[in-house]
């Protein structure tokens, strides 16, 4: 019986064959070499993120949950003027995400989008704890309507307010950065290739909201005490401290990190797209000049495009590419596949097109979430103010309305573990799938839990205003004999609401985009909630006009809450967001996966690989 022995030549090939396939394609170290499959990425590297979540939402949260007081109380604005301010510092850090997801799809990456962007948030703590700090930074303090001796109160201005905005500014600018890098990267460490990759990938979602509210926890308790009772520098000083402390710890997972290469601006191929199907709209498709993957020559005969083709084909087999597909969906943008000699700045790939459609389909599925957020905008504002009015004692402590946010979070993080080894375990073995519970499932039971939130939440200013008229203390500023924590009844339902849509957001947008665009579309997550707070603002003065050209008192105006017919504001809340729902419903249920289960193609859009090329008559 003879023996086969491997010769040094078929070794040596082997062994860069094994390596070959080691390596993780698009992806590199951070010393810029190529990732190894098993030393980069994992939940280990996963974890640092998860770290520096609960850090950052700390350091960001600390603050904008109790500026309002701040710019009153030491900066002399009005209270309507605060509120504007904090919305729009809000809203601008959520929307600059998109500015984040973008460079570090296009120009940098999302290690070295965070570490920037880290940086830029702490020069503008620096800023604010100086200003809070230093008494000449800031205007003097005063005594409100103070008369005779008394100092009267003048509102920032000059250099002082300068300072301010700046320093205000640069947190939103860093916070839109790391929240547009900071997910990205750490689903970025599971390999979506694999059952086990894609699985882990979903639990750090749930875990990356975990410890958003974690950091959120200790923000508005810990860190507001001290702003309300040791003054802001500390409050300030926290911030600066945290976020400086989070930079070495996201560097001490270097070594583990798997990173993604920039691939270009994804803004420009889509535009680019568009504007080509636009141009080639009057044309019609041929067998000679439909642009094939990364063919932009035009042909001139059937022969040598099926020369091309097949080469194309090997190509891409050997480099173990999926052959680009041309769906049917949105067809008319397939035009832009056709050849153009004359203007080849033009000329679009499939693979350009099929991405650029993909992009377009979850638009209105993003759009679809930014009312679930509006109602958690007009809740975190109205909810406080009516906790004041109610009996905010348990036991012998007495809880601060400000502290209402503390329920929500908590019931986060208790539902959070609960849902990723209780209910999705369960999900899988009734519905036999990997996902268990799909990503439009999960924003849809979002959807309905914050629909049901604003039912809750009328239902709840009925009984407090009709024991307020019952009692004879619609203008008094004694306590009504309700404890608060019917209050707290609707933050359980916006909690629930916040876990299932931010989490089933994320991941879906992740997972949906073309790798070139999964920053720029995660961000999409923190742009919904930046809408929802804009268009609160809006909804607000909106429906305070209505009620007054009807003849009425606006419903949301004065200084008692007593006096405003806010149940009847939840109640358009609530069917808003039914209405909301249902058009969800319409798009949501017209969806295509691109993948099932995290990465294969979806069969429903499969077609034979032999119909690459449409043979169309002129």
């Amino acid at each position: 019986m003879s023996s086969i022995t491997a010769t040094p030549l078929q070794t040596e090939k082997h062994v860069e064959e094994t390596q070959r396939l080691n390596l993780c394609e698009d992806y590199v170290d951070w010393r810029k070499r190529p990732a190894v499959k098993g030393r980069h990425g994992g939940m280990l590297a996963a974890s640092f993120v998860l770290v520096v979540e609960v850090l950052e939402n700390l350091a960001f949260l600390a603050n904008a949950s109790n500026l309002v007081l701040y710019l009153s109380k030491f900066m002399h604005y009005s209270p309507s003027e605060s509120a504007n301010i904090v919305t729009n510092f809000m809203g601008t850090a959520f929307l600059l995400a998109l500015l984040g997801g973008f460079l570090a799809d296009a120009f940098f990456t999302t290690y070295s989008i965070f570490l920037i962007s880290a940086a830029i948030e702490s020069l503008g703590l620096v800023i604010l704890t100086l200003q809070a700090d230093v008494p000449h930074l800031k205007p003097a303090r005063c005594v409100s309507n103070a008369v005779g001796n008394g100092n009267p109160c003048h509102k920032v201005e000059g250099g002082e307010a300068a300072m301010l905005f700046a320093g205000l500014y640069m947190v939103a600018l860093g916070v839109g950065g790391i929240k547009g890098a900071l997910p990205p990267h750490g689903a970025e460490q599971f390999d979506e290739t694999s059952f086990e990759g894609r699985k882990k990938r979903s639990v750090f979602f749930n875990y990356f909201i975990f410890c958003l509210s974690c950091g959120a926890l200790i923000a508005v308790t810990l860190v507001v005490w001290m702003e309300d009772n040791k003054g802001w520098q500390w409050g300030f000083g926290i911030s600066t401290l945290t976020i400086l402390i989070s930079i070495p710890i996201f560097l001490l997972g270097s070594p583990t990190y798997r990173i993604k290469t920039p691939a270009g601006s994804p803004i420009t191929t889509i535009f680019k797209v568009l504007v080509s199907a636009a141009f080639n709209s009057r044309k019609k498709k041929t067998r000679n000049n439909v642009v094939i993957n990364i063919s932009t020559s035009s042909v001139s005969s059937d022969a040598t495009t099926d020369i091309i083709v097949d080469e194309q084909r090997q190509t891409l087999e050997k480099e173990n590419d999926p052959i680009p597909i041309q769906t049917q969906a949105m067809e008319f943008l397939n035009k832009a596949t056709i050849d153009n000699p004359n203007h080849p700045q033009l000329n679009c790939t499939v693979k350009q097109v099929e991405e650029a459609k993909i992009v377009l389909k979850v638009l209105p599925i993003f759009t679809s979430t930014i009312m679930l957020n509006c109602c958690l905008a007009q809740l975190s504002t109205f909810s406080v103010q009516q906790a004041a009015t109610m009996n905010t004692k348990l036991g012998s402590l007495k809880v601060p309305p400000a502290s209402l946010p503390v329920f929500p979070v908590l019931f986060i993080m208790i539902l959070a573990p609960t849902y990723n080894h209780l209910v999705l375990p369960i999900a899988r073995k009734l519905t036999k799938s990997e996902m268990g519970i799909t990503h439009l499932q999960r924003i849809g039971t979002g959807l309905v839990l914050s629909t049901v939130a604003m039912a809750v939440a009328a239902l709840v200013e009925t009984k407090r205003k009709n024991l307020a008229i019952k009692t004879h203390k619609l203008d008094s500023p004694d306590p009504l004999p309700i404890t608060f924590l019917w209050v707290a009844l609707q933050y359980l339902f916006l909690g629930s609401a916040d876990l299932f849509s931010l989490a089933g957001m994320m991941e879906f947008f992740f997972t949906e985009a073309p790798l070139s665009m999964r920053s720029l579309a995660t961000a999409l997550s923190w742009a919904s909630l930046a809408m929802g707070y804009y268009f609160s603002s809006v909804l607000v003065t909106l429906v305070n006009g209505v009620t007054k050209a009807c003849g009425l008192r606006p419903w949301l105006y004065g200084k008692s809450l007593n006096h405003y017919h806010l149940e009847r504001f939840y109640w358009v809340m609530c069917i808003l967001s039914g209405l909301n729902f249902l058009q969800y419903l319409f798009w949501a249920s017209r969806y295509t996966y691109r993948s099932i289960n995290g990465g294969e193609q979806s069969l429903k859009e499969q077609p034979y690989k032999s119909d690459l090329i449409e043979e169309r008559e002129v």
